[in-house]
C-alpha cells in the first residue's frame, strides 16, 4: 500500500511512526527540530490520516507498507522510530527486515499484549455521525459524556476532517480498526529477535511502560536502552518534546 507521507530535513533517514487513531500531524513538532540532522519521513499509518483505508490491518500488513515506502524512497537502511502502536510497527519491522534498520527507538509501548483500553473511545467515535455538526466544538459536546478527559477528547478530534463540501467526517477508517483492534493489541512474535541498537523511552506517569516488561524487551531485542522521561505520560511527545528530543539525538548521532 502507498502510504500517504510527508519528508523534511536532510541528512540520514529517519522514520517516524504515529500510534493508534493518530497520524503524521502528531510528531510534526518534534520533527521539525530533529530535521536538522536527519532526512525525516512521517508516514500515516494505513487506515489512518490521507493514507489508504483497507479491511486488512495488523503489524505483518503495516510493516510491509513500511517496506513499500523505503523502496519506494530508494533508502537501503534508516533509523525507525514509533510511538505507541507505531512502536509495534518500528519493533516488528525491524524482527522482519533487521538489516534495513540501522538504530531503533521505541517511545511508550512494549512488544507484549495489552487490555482493551481504546475500545471505548472507539465506540464512542463510532457512535457519532460528523456530518451531522457543522463545527468541531458540538462534536466534543456528544463525546463529552463518553469521554469526560477533555485533553483525550481533543486528541480524537484531531481525526476531524472537513470534505469539498463542508462536511465534517472522521478521517480514519474507524470500522476496520474497530474489527482489528484485538489484532493490534496482541504481543509481536517471541521467536523473532533483533539485536539492532535499540532504545525504549518511557513516561514515567504512563503504564505502558512497566519494570515488568524489561526482562521481554531484553529478550527480543538484546541491546535495548531503557530511558524514563520525569513527568511525561504516555504521549511522551506532547508532554517533553525537548527531554524526548534530547534523549533520541544522544542515540542517534553516537557513533
Amino acid at each position: 500500500m502507498k502510504l500517504h507521507f510527508r519528508a523534511i530535513g536532510n541528512g540520514p533517514p529517519l522514520i517516524i511512526l504515529h500510534g493508534l487513531l493518530g497520524s503524521l500531524d502528531n510528531w510534526a513538532p518534534v520533527a521539525q527540530k530533529l530535521a536538522a540532522h536527519f532526512q525525516i519521513l512521517l508516514p500515516d499509518l494505513r487506515n489512518h490520516g490521507q493514507s489508504p483505508h483497507t479491511d486488512e490491518l495488523g503489524y505483518d500488513e503495516m510493516a510491509e507498507d513500511l517496506l513499500e515506502l523505503l523502496n519506494e524512497q530508494q533508502i537501503e537502511t534508516a533509523h525507525v522510530m514509533g510511538h505507541s502502536m507505531g512502536g509495534k510497527v518500528a519493533m516488528h519491522f525491524a524482527q522482519l527486515h533487521p538489516g534495513m534498520v540501522s538504530k531503533l527507538v521505541v517511545v511508550d509501548i512494549a512488544p507484549r499484549e495489552y487490555p482493551p483500553r481504546y475500545r471505548t473511545l472507539m465506540d464512542a467515535m463510532l457512535s457519532i455521525d460528523p456530518n451531522v455538526f457543522k463545527r468541531r466544538e458540538e462534536v466534543d459536546l456528544a463525546l463529552r459524556p463518553t469521554v469526560p478527559d477533555k485533553d483525550l477528547r481533543q486528541f480524537l478530534l484531531k481525526n476531524l476532517g472537513r470534505d469539498q463540501a463542508g462536511h465534517l467526517f472522521w478521517k480514519p477508517h474507524l470500522q476496520s480498526i474497530r474489527v482489528n483492534y484485538d489484532a493490534l493489541r496482541r504481543g509481536l512474535p517471541t521467536e523473532t529477535k533483533c539485536h539492532c541498537p535499540a532504545l525504549f523511552v518511557r513516561g514515567e506517569k504512563s503504564d505502558y511502560v512497566q519494570e515488568s516488561d524489561f526482562t521481554l524487551i531484553h529478550q527480543l531485542f538484546s541491546s535495548a536502552l531503557i530511558e524514563t522521561i520525569p513527568g511525561a505520560g504516555h504521549w511522551v511527545h506532547a508532554n517533553a518534546p525537548d527531554r524526548l528530543i534530547e534523549i533520541v539525538l544522544q542515540f542517534l548521532l553516537a557513533k
